[in-house]
């Protein structure tokens, strides 16, 4: 639809949404700007005039004047000179202020990716965030500069093509004949490259996301021998991606070749002309060889607009990918109140809560198409008109079957979600009304594959709490068994445990998890699946370390295992999105038939 608005409603509309565009991150730079122009337009007038001086060279050579022609020759050497300076000077005004305008977009990029909900990340591919945050932004700025030095390039072949036409309109005229030629041929190609472009890029996008993939599942593929399996999926996509650049590449190639052959036989034809035009003294040799040592500057007008449209429209597709981003009705981001609790409790309830998944269908030639073409729909629900009340300081549980709404309710519980109806609350008062800061700062989500940073274990620790005292840290470790592993370690606490943790074992990971979490003193913390992957050692180490938080926080659990919730305040039983029953561990195994025999199930197992 936004393709449709005129350019006042789409600069309305930007303003409304808070949408940036390119001049937001270029206009701080004018100066540096208007002084690449300006040294671009003299670098520019001086070759021009380089040109004109050589013409009046030659002819002062084929005249017998010599000294004139080892004047304006040595004129001509000296212009050189001052262009290569011109040139050095505008390398230093990009390099320095490229990398300022580029460094800031990707700061930017990076920072509204933290804002963006956790149905826009499942609605898309990595691949989607990946390039246009880390690549588009070096690609505009580049193709920005191109735009300025080719224009430059355009009116510098404009005044030599008009220079031309004065020393000899016949011969000036077959080649402009050439250009309006080549002038449909070049239009032809970039229509065609424009639509290509756009196709390209969201193969690339699809081959980067499965990329991005590949390298954080590493270990899971290997462990399940799916090495030959993604290997051909992975070839489905590279030859897809390349078999289109293929042929994209050998239209825009068969075009290009139509277009110098044209060229060429133009150039004979001036030739032709030319040597004709000399035999009958309507022509002196000095001028021609000016005009056809520069009738590449005729033919080149078309060629530097072609590529002019060709980066104008690069420039266009990545300044949509990428300032996209900030539009939260394509990319929604996560909403907060301005309510900031001063003291919160821990108190946690679900008022006739309803939800249902999105998922977001494409068309069938989506290729082809925007990705606003794209319908989101509403899957059945998970939850529906669920209630219930958690305790402040209370150890509490939800298990169930696969599928009956587990995780669901911690993501809504931690705002990953949004309720589609009924309310939750936290402390008596709706979690949407919350500030970011009051929620983030008061629930800590610990879930089955935490994430842990390429940094030392101290290092990954103060990532919750940068101003962490040694006692508090050293607490953290102690209450999460962590102490005895780090005091095994050649470099202790500053021992650096690689990518996601590498270096660390799973139960290893979910103590440094729980250790971040106790140094976070959240008022919530909630466990997602904790033990679900762990030997039965390290799920009993993480499960001390939970016991360790009873009665301090409001703690959460969904368990995969049910043996390591046996000491929980109370257990909430799910069945399809529906709490069917609730009480103790042993109530619920005497009670309960259903969950009697998944723990009997599980002992067996």
């Amino acid at each position: 639809k936004k393709n449709k608005m005129s350019r006042k409603e789409l600069k309305a509309y930007r303003k409304e949404n808070n949408i940036p565009t390119l001049w937001t991150y270029l206009k701080d730079y004018k100066f540096a700007i208007f002084s690449y122009i300006l040294i671009t337009a003299i670098s520019i007038g001086a070759g021009v005039y380089t040109t004109i001086l050589a013409a009046d060279a030659l002819a002062d050579v084929t005249e017998g004047f010599y000294r004139n022609s080892i004047i304006k020759f040595a004129i001509m050497t000296g212009l050189m000179i001052f262009s290569r300076i011109l040139n050095y000077l505008l390398n230093l005004i990009y390099f320095k202020y490229s990398t300022k305008i580029v460094s800031r977009m990707n700061n930017d990029l990076s920072y509204q990716a933290f804002k963006f909900s956790a149905t826009t990340y499942a609605n898309n591919s990595t691949g989607t965030f990946v390039l246009r945050i880390v690549d588009d932004p070096n690609r505009i700025i580049t193709q920005i500069t191109s735009v300025v030095d080719i224009i430059g390039n355009i009116i510098a072949s404009v005044i030599i093509t008009i220079y031309i036409l004065t020393l000899n309109y016949m011969v000036g005229l077959s080649l402009v004949a050439c250009a309006i030629i080549c002038y449909f041929i070049e239009s032809y190609r970039i229509k065609l490259r424009k639509k290509n472009r756009r196709i390209s890029n969201k193969k690339r996008d699809k081959i980067n996301s499965l990329t991005t993939e590949i390298v954080k599942s590493e270990r899971d593929i290997k462990s399940l021998g799916l090495e030959n399996k993604l290997k051909t999926i992975s070839k489905e996509y590279y030859d897809d991606y390349n078999s289109f650049n293929y042929k994209m590449s050998m239209q825009n190639t068969s075009l290009v070749t139509t277009r110098a052959v044209i060229t060429f036989i133009f150039s004979f034809i001036a030739l032709l002309l030319g040597i004709i035009l000399l035999e009958k003294s309507l022509l002196v040799l000095a001028s021609f060889m000016v005009i056809y040592s520069n009738r590449s500057s005729i033919i080149n007008v078309i060629s530097f607009a072609g590529n002019l449209f060709d980066i104008i429209s690069d420039v266009k597709v990545y300044g949509k990918r990428v300032f996209e981003l900030f539009d939260k009705n394509v990319f929604p981001v996560e909403t907060f109140g301005a309510v900031d609790l001063q003291d919160v409790k821990g108190e946690i309830e679900f008022k006739n809560v309803s939800y249902a998944y999105e998922d977001k269908l494409k068309n069938k030639d989506d290729l082809n198409k925007e990705d606003e073409d794209s319908e989101v729909v509403k899957r059945d629900k998970v939850l529906e008109n669920l209630s219930f009340k958690i305790e402040p300081n209370t150890t509490v549980a939800f298990v169930g079957k696969s599928g009956s709404g587990k995780s669901t309710i911690l993501s809504l519980m931690s705002k990953m979600y949004s309720v589609d109806e009924g309310e939750v609350l936290i402390d008596g008062i709706n979690i949407n009304d919350l500030s970011k800061e009051c929620l983030r700062n008061n629930i800590s989500l610990v879930n089955q594959f935490p994430y842990i940073f390429d940094m030392t274990i101290y290092e990954n620790l103060l990532m919750a709490k940068g101003d962490a005292t040694e006692q508090e840290v050293n607490e953290a470790i102690e209450k999460s068994y962590l102490k005895e592993f780090i005091d095994g370690l050649a470099d202790g606490i500053n021992t650096v445990v690689g990518e996601s943790g590498i270096k660390l074992s799973g139960g290893q990971r979910q103590r440094l998890a729980i250790a971040r979490a106790l140094l976070r003193k959240s008022r919530i913390i909630i466990f997602d699946e904790s033990t679900s992957s762990l030997d039965n050692v390290a799920q009993e180490y993480v499960k001390k370390s939970i016991d360790n938080l009873k009665g301090s926080s409001t703690i959460v659990i969904v368990a995969h295992r049910l043996s390591t919730i046996k000491n929980v305040d109370k257990i909430f039983f799910l069945e399809d999105g529906k709490i069917t029953d609730s009480g103790t561990f042993k109530e619920l195994f005497d009670n309960n038939e259903h969950f009697h025999h998944m723990f009997l199930a599980e002992e067996i197992e």
